[in-house]
């Protein structure tokens, strides 16, 4: 049941102002821009918001025509997240790619010219860079959208990805602080836990987060993880010493710190989406992030609702709500100040693929993180049709199954013909019988964690050693096979170079 309120109530304000809600559709429903009307501040968009470009330019547009200091976020991460690109798989590779290859130029280079994209549909807050220090081989929802297992070298590379997006006026959110990379449980499943000791967490998990406040990062998100060293009962979304003693306090934080999703169930099947809002604002948080699964008007005027109930019954102080809507708002004249001046592009300047300066520089990327590795034979490229066999595990929520990925289209582009099947936990007869003659490339994904994977991988070589792997996941099985690629990623364009290398070229 929710509260009536005068749209002009300034506590009502604050609460809107503090969301970050999604929708559903490529236009903006009515609900949606009456609330922005009334006090909402951000809107976040997910890949079944975006058609096109042009679609998306004239959503922002259609946004902004309500109020012009609306914050638009994304989840794009580039890679193997992507929301720009949902249907057809990123242009640009991600973090593990551009880790692997450890040049901070070129990672620069590709988060500016990711954030060219972004601006020109009038997008200005990306939910991105991961700073996750992956030092987790197992961990089932970092994986690759970490640069990797080093902090340092995590560091430097965070710091490159929030000064190329914000060089071209995209604020950057680092996440998920305190860190995610050491989980073996997702968030968005159940509460992962973390019991290192302090000394650990300075030297490992906070070294990214460092970095990343000092290149001025505007914004943090925090993650859904319980850090016992720091708060035992509460996950770091929810806890004062993590949120405002941790990363306010010690760290010097003084941008805008957002939730992870709510409606995960780290939060959501413990707190409530209602109370975890209220425990957040009131633990430091100062943004909402709410929409990838719950996208509608009851969910929205809920958490209004629960935080202006939260200041009235004196749960949650009226000057931290303040704060958080004045943090909101900070934001927002800087994004905004970047499009007066011209950075950003109106939306008549979407970015088509191919048309734009540097637009190849995610292909370049992704050739350089390719390694490949021969088998005791010289390699012989493969000039007719293969069989591509994608042995394919089950997607983490934060990637989605609806991204296509692998090297099928990009190998019949180079070779007509090409067939593919898609595998789970398949045996080697089916395999064969599907491939007939054709010379045969497997496609993996982490095949380190998964034994059906190896399993079929040992008997498919065992059965036809000139069988070619390709790697698109974690590079931490020994290579195998007559060529083993290892792509450091699943994006379009990391299957494009895959592809490349397979023909010889």
């Amino acid at each position: 049941m929710t509260t009536l309120v005068r749209a002009s109530d300034t506590l009502t304000r604050d609460a809107l102002t503090v969301l970050q809600p999604g929708f559903v559709g490529t236009t903006a429903p009515d609900w949606l821009l009456r609330r922005i009307g009334e006090g909402l501040s951000s809107v976040g968009l997910f890949g079944r918001n975006i058609a096109s470009p042009e679609q998306l330019a004239l959503l922002t547009a259609q946004l902004r025509a309500e109020r012009d200091d609306v914050l638009v976020a994304i989840d794009e991460e580039g890679g193997d997240v992507t929301r720009l690109e949902v249907r057809n798989g990123s242009s640009f590779p991600g973090n593990y790619a551009l880790g692997s290859v450890d040049d901070v130029d070129l990672t620069r280079a590709v988060a500016e010219e990711l954030g060219r994209r972004l601006a020109a549909c009038g997008v200005d807050l990306n939910w991105a860079p991961s700073a996750d220090v992956n030092s987790n081989a197992d961990n089932p929802v970092i994986g690759v959208r970490s640069f990797g297992p080093g902090p340092e070298l995590v560091a430097r590379h965070t710091v490159a990805y929030v000064e190329g997006l914000q060089a071209v006026g995209v604020a950057a959110c680092t996440k998920h602080f305190p860190g995610h990379g050491d989980t073996n449980v997702d968030s968005h499943h159940a509460m992962p836990r973390i019991d290192v000791d302090l000394d650990t967490l300075h030297a490992r998990e906070l070294v990214p987060f460092r970095a990343a406040i000092a290149a001025g990062t505007k914004a943090v998100m925090s993650a859904h993880i319980l850090l016992s060293a720091l708060d035992p009962e509460r996950p770091a979304t929810l806890s004062p010493q993590i949120l405002t003693g941790l990363l306010r306090k010690e760290l010097g934080f003084d941008g805008l710190i957002v939730t992870d999703g709510m409606e995960m169930q780290a939060i959501a099947s413990t707190y409530g989406i209602e109370r975890g809002s209220v425990l957040a604002i009131a633990a430091g948080a100062d943004a909402i992030c709410v929409g990838g699964g719950l996208a509608d008007e009851d969910t929205v005027l809920r958490l209004r609702d629960a935080l202006v109930d939260a200041v009235r019954t004196g749960e949650l102080p009226e000057e931290r709500l303040a704060d958080a809507a004045a943090r909101v708002r900070a934001l927002a004249d800087w994004t905004q100040a970047h499009r007066v001046r011209g950075v950003v592009s109106g939306p008549g300047a979407a970015v088509q693929e191919g048309t734009a300066p540097g637009t190849e520089i995610g292909l370049v990327a992704a050739r350089r993180a390719v390694v490949r590795t021969t088998g005791e034979r010289p390699y012989t490229p493969i000039t007719s049709a293969p069989y591509v066999a994608a042995f394919t595990p089950v997607a983490n929520i934060a990637v989605g199954d609806e991204t296509p990925w692998g090297v099928a289209a990009e190998l019949e582009r180079l070779l007509p013909g090409t067939e593919t099947g898609s595998y789970d936990r398949p045996t080697v007869d089916a395999v064969l019988a599907a491939a007939g003659e054709r010379r045969i490339v497997a496609v993996v994904r982490d095949a380190h964690r998964y034994p059906w994977m190896t399993e079929a991988l040992d008997a498919l070589l065992a059965a036809r050693p000139d069988t070619v792997v390709v790697e698109m996941g974690l590079n931490e099985a020994e290579p195998r096979g007559a060529l083993h690629i290892a792509t450091h990623g699943a994006a379009r364009v990391c299957g494009r170079a895959a592809a490349e290398a397979i023909a010889g070229l």
